[in-house]
């Protein structure tokens, strides 16, 4: 088994800088530097996932799905050049005089 992912995840982290997760053991460092206090399930089935990928129990695309899922919960994920493109996260408006 690879524990590598089929492609990484990148994700913001510190003051916004994005970071690239591609693999079981970068997820599950991430993963365990999360504060205790914000554990939720979604941490939880992400960090079990990892537990079980370096077992042989999970395949690593399983923890790359759920890690990317803990990821998108926490506003986390790296906005896409295809999110960019379309508008969403940064529109801009035109001004004309009149």
């Amino acid at each position: 088994m690879t524990s590598n992912f089929s492609s990484p995840v990148t994700i913001l982290v510190g003051l916004g800088f994005p970071a690239e997760v591609s693999s079981v053991t970068d997820a599950y460092r991430i993963l365990m530097d999360w504060p205790t206090s914000r554990s939720d399930i979604a941490h939880k089935m992400a960090l079990n996932a990892c537990r079980g990928a370096f077992s042989g129990d999970v395949d690593t695309e399983t923890v790359r799905s759920l890690f990317t899922a803990f990821a998108d919960k926490h506003k986390m994920l790296a906005p896409t050049f295809d999110l960019i493109a379309n508008g969403s996260p940064h529109q801009s408006a035109v001004v004309t005089d009149h």
